[in-house]
């Protein structure tokens, strides 16, 4: 493995704004006899932008999916804001504050725009929800003015801007980000991009599963390269950007 200038040596970099809220340590996840990842270590700090770079079938998904507990390690162990999840079940980790835009968006489709955005508050119980849906439509005023339409006749970049909203519904201290330039127009994914920028400028730790090496490490404070289960470069997403090893690991060249 790789570690670019500014990271510990043989470990995962510190996180750039103090304690780790995600840390994975030497994780290692099977699906039946097959083994996904092998021994990765990442941490993700409070407020901070991380990017999971790799190309198809690297374990980016599995990652998001061990973080949230659809998967459990084989090895090794996930904290999350202190605590030890490594075997927590998905509700309870949701419960302290992870949020996910999925890959392919996964809204329902029968159901308007608002309803939609209501779900990812489901856990905050009977709070009034006013100001996070105001929230919500200055960052995406085209929600407002579909706030009645099912969601399943929006277009694909409409329903990005539901699956983003009705994650940061539940107002998240980590979202999790799985291909969120996937399908989208060249247009949309630079206006994608700037709304997650936005969103973790606004405080919230973001770690962003992406294909697009170079967008992604534009906006992020530091990245990992998967290959094959492994992290085989890490560091400051700006030397990242400046690295032939990143060429060589992530394009294969």
């Amino acid at each position: 493995m790789t570690t670019l200038p500014d990271a510990h040596d043989g470990s995962a970099p510190a996180a750039a704004s103090g304690a780790a809220l995600l840390s994975l340590e030497n994780v290692t996840t099977y699906y039946g006899q097959m083994r996904i990842l092998e021994g990765i270590s990442l941490q993700v700090g409070d407020g901070e932008l991380v990017c999971l770079l790799g190309g198809n079938a690297s374990g980016k998904s599995t990652t998001l999916k061990t973080v949230l507990g659809i998967v459990r390690p084989r090895s090794g162990r996930v904290t999350l804001a202190g605590q030890d999840v490594t075997n927590w079940a998905v509700p309870d980790r949701i419960a302290l504050g992870i949020a996910i835009v999925p890959e392919n968006r996964r809204l329902f489709g029968d159901m308007t725009v608002r309803e939609n955005l209501e779900l990812g508050a489901v856990l905050r119980g009977g709070e009034k929800l006013d100001d996070d849906l105001d929230r919500i439509h200055t960052l995406f005023p085209r929600l407002l003015e579909r706030r009645t339409q099912l969601a399943g006749t929006l277009s694909g970049g409409e329903q990005q801007m539901v699956a983003v909203g009705r994650a940061l519904m539940s107002r998240p201290k980590l979202l999790l980000m799985d291909e969120p330039s996937m399908g989208l127009s060249p247009a949309l994914v630079q206006q994608n991009f700037e709304i997650i920028k936005e969103i973790h400028e606004s405080g919230v730790a973001v770690l962003m599963v992406e294909q697009n090496a170079t967008m992604a490490l534009a906006i992020a404070d530091r990245g990992y390269v998967l290959s094959t289960g492994e992290i085989v470069l890490q560091g400051p997403a700006a030397e990242l950007l400046r690295s032939e090893d990143l060429k060589r690991a992530y394009l294969g060249r």
